[in-house]
This record gives structure tokens, sequence and C-alpha cells, in this order.
């Protein structure tokens, strides 16, 4: 069995983490947690999104956070953009300001994509189009994430042949990377690498990342089924923020810590050192009142107390 031997990390926690919370994230606290998992070694932090306030309030300080990083080099920030709308709002502001990668979102479930952006797969993808045109017109990356692609809260187990569709119209609309999603955390590693080998059918291995949430614990043993296939980049979340509001009980994606414990002990190497994130996760978790939602940061945190 041949591991990669370097694994690159996506952060989604300021964006994916914290657009369900109830209760107003302040924009310098934002900041703040990206500085952390930056000055930790993410070079891939997943910062915000140009949604509708309406829809996402806690994401209405888009611009103001954006302004607000200090950037590092060598460090890739990217926001979402669903629609031509948010495109164009991101990149209102200075070139300096411009996110370096968008992250435009389908679903391989119908009902879900409905529910979620009230529209159908199809029309998903037309609706995408533009945004990944003028992306690319400005030299901007972009990625693309298929939710449920192992299993949807309204229509339950998801087919292959729907991931392996939404990866088509996608690529075919010019997305330089897709995600494989397992958005309310029903998956298992058998059903992971089905919905990867799916995705493997129109993009290249290395354009190819895993995103995994916890609901059933299963999230670990997924990110380590892909391994085994050859994929190396996964998204994750400081201190296993996040949820789906679409999708009653799903709990965030898998935490990074816990993602970055792995794959030390497997001798993989990340580029992350795990003392500082495990502080950049604590740091959010005081600040929104509970503890990390990370094994490895728990275990870790009470051994700094003994």
């Amino acid at each position: 069995m041949k591991l990669p031997s370097k694994v690159k990390l996506v952060d989604v926690g300021p964006r994916d983490g914290l657009q369900n919370e109830k209760d107003p994230v302040p924009a310098a606290v934002k900041i703040e947690l990206v500085h952390r998992l930056q000055d930790a070694g993410l070079l891939d932090i997943e910062v915000t999104s140009f949604v509708s306030p309406k829809w996402v309030p806690q994401m209405a300080d888009n611009a103001e956070v954006m302004a607000g990083i200090q950037r590092k080099p060598g460090v890739r920030y990217s926001v979402l953009t669903p629609n031509i709308q948010g495109f164009e709002a991101a990149i209102a502001p200075d070139r300096a300001l411009w996110p370096d990668e968008i992250v435009v979102f389908g679903a391989a479930s119908e009902a879900f994509s409905q529910r979620n952006i009230n529209c159908s797969i199809a029309e998903s993808i037309e609706r995408f189009r533009p945004v990944v045109a003028a992306a690319r017109s400005n030299n901007i990356y972009v990625r693309g994430a298929i939710s449920c692609t192992v299993g949807c809260p309204y229509e339950g187990e998801i087919a292959p042949e729907r991931v392996e569709l939404v990866a088509r119209l996608m690529k075919e609309i010019g997305v330089q990377h897709v995600g494989v999603a397992d958005t309310i955390g029903v998956g298992t590693p058998l059903k992971v690498q089905r919905a990867m080998e799916a995705a493997l059918k129109h993009y290249d291995l290395n354009d190819v990342s895993g995103h995994f949430h916890d609901t059933y614990g299963q999230a670990l043993a997924n990110t380590l089924a892909s391994l085994q296939m050859g994929v190396w980049q996964f998204d994750a979340s400081s201190a296993g923020l996040g949820g789906c509001p679409y999708a009653k009980g799903a709990t965030g994606n898998v935490a990074t810590e816990d993602v970055v414990y792995l794959l030390h002990g497997m001798g993989i190497d990340t580029g992350i050192d795990l003392e500082k994130l495990i502080d950049a996760g604590k740091f959010i978790s005081d600040f929104l009142q509970r503890k990390p939602n990370s094994r490895a940061a728990t275990a870790l945190l009470n051994k700094r107390m003994d």
C-alpha cells in the first residue's frame, strides 16, 4: 500500500465552521482565527463566503474580514462565491484584497440542491458557468465542491453515478478542482471510495479532495480510505467547528487537529505545527464558550494540564 508522502489540508473553520453560529462572531475574532491558523502552518484557508446576508447573516462581514487579514506569502485564501453577484462582491475591492481561490458548490442530490440553493443540479451548473469564467479570466483558481456524495437527508443513499454526473458537468464549465463531500457524515469507507472513483473519472488524482463530516464518527476512517487511493488533499475544520443547516443532527467537518494527529502518526508530512493548531482551535472554542470538538486536541490539552 503506497500512501502519499505529503498531504495538503484546507482549513474551512472560518467559513464552513462558523457560518451556522447563531450568535454573531465579530470580524476581529474571525481574523484572529485565520492568523492563528496560518501561523500554525496552514497554507490553505477558506476564509468567508460572499452570499446574501439575508440567508447567511454570519458572513455579512466578508469584506471586512478579507481586508483585515495580514496575508502571509505562500498562503492561499479562498472564499465561497455561489453566484456572479457574490463573485463581483469578492473582487470589488483592490486586487490586493481579492481571494486567491473561489469555491462553487453543487450537490449530487436533486432534493438537496433544491433545499440548499433553490434550483436543480443542472440549473446550479448554469449559475456557476459565468462565475467560473470570470474567475479564470482574472487568474483566480476555481475549486468546486460536490455535496451529499454518499448520502442525502432527503433522498437517502446517493449512487456514485450522480457524483460522476456533477463532476463531469463541473469539468465542462472549467472548474479546476473538485471536492467530494460527505456533507451529513453518513459515509463509510467503501461508499466514500466509490464516490471518489466516480469523481476521478473526470478529474486527475491531483485535482480531487475529500471533505468529510464526522456525524457518525467515520470521518477519519473515510480519510484513511481516501489516502489508500492516493488522495492527498482534504478539507478539515479547526476544533471540528460546523454542521449543515439542511441536515438535522449533522456535526461539523472532521477536526483539523484529529487529521493532523493521524497523518503525523503515519509519518505523512503536513507542514503544520500541531501544538499551534490546537491553540487556534482552543481560541475559537473559548470564544464560543464550548470545548473543542476534537479528540486529539482534548487529549493533548488535558496532557498539558497534567
